[in-house]
């Protein structure tokens, strides 16, 4: 069966990253996975200690060095395990018991990839151990929007259960099955809807009356606006001033909006990003 898949390290978006993951898991009546990645990068699994060639023979001293490396991993994999157990102990109050726990050394984007097929929903902090800013994001984040072929549900601030929510809409074909996936999929079901545009064309106005239609018909109470200006500055303007609590976007589209979830403006629109975003796959 297919998990939620919560990505917790050390930082301090770890409960929120459980607390919307429990949700997730509730409204999609899916088991809870909580994945632990311990950086290949940071904590190599075989120590390369062949730049040392000023060390001659002192292989004592070079097997001292690899000592110390192996006992640094041993204490980052324990210290990985105490931060699933802690997070397993906070689920029960949020109404998910029983995760299933799993660890893994290497790459975060591989070992996400190696549990695609596993995967329903994944959810990850805007912020990682490196990054505690709020205008900051992970080294990861973008790596896994794009990277991924699930849905990424990406976790800001505390948890608070959604209300309502806005979608950027851009007409695009992988937006319009968006849609059809926010209508078919318990996630999202019964919540107001917000479908905005940024400078959409006449079609493009066409293919929102349409997606408005199909979310009606699937329970969710739908609001339209065209907006005018720059993409970023007025979505995020819209989501404070009805204060919406989550914005959900398709991961690739063919207008405006393509650029800013694919180039440099990805970075720009997580980064002051409020609220939690779901991206579409």
């Amino acid at each position: 069966m297919s998990h939620v898949i919560a990505c917790i390290d050390g930082s301090a978006a770890a409960d929120s990253i459980c607390d919307h993951a429990a949700w997730a898991a509730r409204r999609l009546d899916a088991p809870l996975m909580l994945l632990h990645v311990l950086d290949e990068a940071r904590y190599p699994s075989e120590p390369n200690l062949s730049g040392n060639i000023g060390l001659g023979t002192r292989e004592a001293l070079l097997k001292e060095l690899a000592d110390l490396d192996a006992r640094r991993n041993r204490l980052a994999l324990e210290e990985g395990k105490a931060l699933l157990e802690a997070a397993r102990e906070r689920l029960p109050a949020a109404g998910q018991p029983s995760p299933v726990l799993r660890q893994r050394h290497g790459k975060l984007l591989d070992a996400v990839r190696e549990l695609d097929d596993d995967t329903r929903l994944l959810v990850i902090g805007k912020q990682g151990t490196d990054h505690p800013g709020h205008d900051q994001i992970g080294d990861n984040v973008e790596k896994l929007i794009r990277g991924v072929d699930r849905s990424v549900l990406l976790a800001v601030g505390p948890f608070r259960e959604p209300t309502g929510l806005m979608l950027a809409y851009d007409n695009s074909p992988s937006m319009r099955d968006g849609v059809r996936l926010i209508a078919s999929s318990p996630l999202l079901r019964g919540l107001p809807c917000h479908l905005v545009q940024v400078n959409g064309s006449d079609g493009d106005r066409e293919g929102a009356a349409w997606a408005a239609e199909h979310l009606e018909n699937s329970g969710h109470p739908v609001t339209v606006a065209a907006l005018k200006g720059e993409v970023e500055a007025s979505l995020h303007q819209y989501q404070e001033e009805r204060n919406l609590d989550l914005v959900v976007m398709g991961a690739y589209g063919h207008s405006r909006i393509r650029e800013f979830l694919i180039g440099s403006t990805t970075d720009r629109l997580i980064r002051h990003a409020r609220v939690p975003h779901l991206i579409l796959r």
